[in-house]
């Protein structure tokens, strides 16, 4: 394979940008790290004319695939008939909550933001503000963006299966102060008693519990019913808000999202990725009670910023949210998704290879072991050496995804037009190279 632009470019961005890319995730090496000219439907082109059949989709917001006419043509038109920014409000803020509110009935009022991070920011600010507590509470594994307060974890590459000891708590990297972490407890997903405990210590001081239903950044394992409803109830009971993030499930796994699935649902809720088919748009909200402690008014919660609700992000969110609530894209979406499942079970069975998947079917987690964990710890035992080499063959023959088996695998609407058999014959042969390489 010709890589000579791939090699100027990294070279050239070098000089320009630490690692050469533009943000940390991007950088999967000097000679892995990809350059894209073109994506379109489920399919991404390098810069070398190399194509990809896309299960990475820019880690979830693309829900009906790259380049969407129908949601391209109404930015279009918002550009050229109203405009980008005024700084004042507009009809379409009011239109967009209405779309939401129609899809999530746990929202009653919200905000919008640019992006999951500052979705999550104001989402707690607000559960202080409401509760008039400090702490928060995480789960182990969970991702919710790149705030200091979140950017803790379970040091799990560090821990021992079986270890009776919980894994160290550290930074995601350099420059996160030590302080940003006195306010954050951390839970294990489906341990009751790791939530009965939290609460025993911390019923009084708790603001809020975040997590995501289905772990986004770690495979797609998920709270069983019973301990979500606990959770829950807990949270009722000790005035803790419970807060759910739906940065990656949101729009994507049902349209009413995670919360739709479970019958469970959140005092407040963070959205972003699908809600604008790669537009960057969020939003966060919930009870009318809670939402309205935001405000200009004497001791409200401060929430702003120049380019939250911009038009061009309120233009993509109407016209893709409209898409899935009119059209049977989602549907689309799962199908294929239950279609690269049984390919891959097939595969993966003809191989001799324990396997097990986890999350509903346009976020796949593939998990090399013989059931789905339960928690982010159980996650340490699967096979993820074989995943990773399996994963970087499959690159290599053109079916673009994440190296890290913590990372699903996301599947649109343009992917229902994929050729499937080309699918199963490359998936054969990378997990046969995989094995050869053990």
């Amino acid at each position: 394979m010709t890589l000579l632009n791939q090699v100027r470019l990294m070279r050239e961005a070098h000089l320009h940008m630490p690692q050469g890319v533009a943000e940390n995730y991007r950088y999967w090496g000097d000679d892995r790290t990809v350059f894209i000219a073109s994506a379109k439907g489920a399919q991404l082109t390098d810069c070398d004319g190399k194509t990809y059949v896309d299960f990475r989709l820019g880690y979830g917001p693309i829900i009906l695939g790259y380049r969407d006419e129908r949601v391209d043509a109404a930015v279009i038109r918002q550009i050229q008939e109203g405009g980008t920014l005024t700084g004042f409000s507009t009809a379409l803020d009011v239109e967009v909550v209405k779309q939401i509110k129609a899809l999530c009935p746990s929202i009653q009022k919200m905000r919008f933001a640019n992006s999951g991070t500052e979705a999550v920011i104001g989402a707690v600010r607000t559960a202080r503000g409401f509760t008039r507590r400090d702490r928060i509470a995480i789960v182990e594994g969970s991702f919710h963006g790149l705030v200091d307060e979140m950017m803790w974890k379970s040091d799990i590459e560090s821990w021992t299966p079986g270890d009776s000891r919980s894994p160290r708590i550290i930074p995601f990297g350099a420059g996160i102060s030590e302080n940003t972490r006195e306010l954050v407890d951390f839970i294990e997903l489906n341990d009751e008693e790791s939530l009965e405990q939290l609460f025993k210590k911390r019923q009084d001081s708790l603001a809020c519990v975040l997590l995501e239903p289905i772990i986004g950044n770690a495979g797609s394992i998920s709270a069983s019913q019973e301990w979500l409803q606990r959770l829950r109830d807990l949270c009722t009971k000790n005035g803790t808000l419970l807060i759910i993030d739906e940065v990656k499930t949101g729009f994507r796994v049902a349209a009413g999202g995670a919360q739709s699935l479970y019958g469970i649902h959140a005092d407040l809720t963070t959205y972003a990725k699908a809600m604008g088919n790669g537009y960057p748009v969020a939003g966060f909200g919930g009870r009318a009670d809670v939402m309205d402690v935001v405000g200009s008014h004497a001791g409200g919660v401060v929430h702003g910023g120049t380019y939250t609700a911009n038009l061009i992000a309120l233009s993509a969110a109407h016209a893709t949210l409209n898409i899935l609530a009119h059209t049977d894209a989602l549907q689309t979406a799962d199908a294929a998704g239950e279609k690269v499942k049984e390919i891959l079970g097939r595969v993966f069975t003809k191989a001799g290879v324990e396997h097990a998947f986890a999350g509903p079917p346009a976020m796949l987690g593939i998990h090399f072991s013989a059931e789905v964990p339960k928690s982010y710890r159980q996650w340490r035992k699967v096979n993820n050496t074989l995943y990773r080499d399996f994963a970087w063959k499959l690159i290599e023959l053109g079916v673009m995804l994440e190296p890290d088996s913590r990372e699903p695998w996301f599947l649109c609407e343009a992917h229902g037009q994929m050729d499937f058999g080309w699918l199963e014959d490359v998936a054969t042969r990378a997990i046969k190279a995989a094995q050869a390489m053990a």
